[in-house]
């Protein structure tokens, strides 16, 4: 597992292993997504859709989640745009930007290389930005530790 980080981005790698084809059902089918991510989700992830749902992490099952699908290209890239961080349920978020979160897949040796890059934390309201990211930034070294248990155990 490898980890970047700038003041604006997020970036994870990780050697999962598993086929190319288990990884990326585990990231674009909607269900599958929402039991290792910690969300149930009302719908299938379809490019320029947007999704709506909700966490089921204990303790944070009263937030509402919107995540807006910007691409899925089968086996090689998913990616959707949502509110970092967006856990005050009274806070209204939609006026607010969002970021972009990437989902790459390559073929490495012994399974599948996952590349996660969420970008966009420098348009975040200046009082939000530093939590979002340090929150985002461990919840995805932990988002990678699920991922890796539910395609291994699947």
């Amino acid at each position: 597992m490898t980890h970047s980080t700038t003041a604006d981005r997020i970036e994870k790698h990780l050697t999962l292993r598993a086929p190319r084809t288990r990884v990326w059902r585990a990231l674009a089918e909607a269900s599958q997504f929402g039991a290792w991510f910690g969300m149930q989700l009302e719908g299938p992830f379809e490019a320029g859709k947007t999704i709506h749902g909700r966490i089921t992490t204990p303790g944070y099952e009263h937030l509402a989640v919107e995540l807006r699908v910007e691409r899925v290209e089968p086996e090689q890239l998913f990616s959707y745009r949502w509110h970092p961080y967006a856990i005050d349920a009274k806070h209204d978020y939609s006026a607010e930007p969002m970021t972009l979160v990437e989902f790459r897949l390559s073929d490495t040796a012994g399974g599948t290389e996952l590349s996660i890059v969420e970008s966009g934390f420098e348009h975040i309201p200046a009082g939000r930005r530093v939590e979002a990211f340090r929150m985002n930034d461990g919840g995805w070294s932990a988002q990678l530790k699920n991922i890796e248990r539910y395609v291994a155990g699947a």
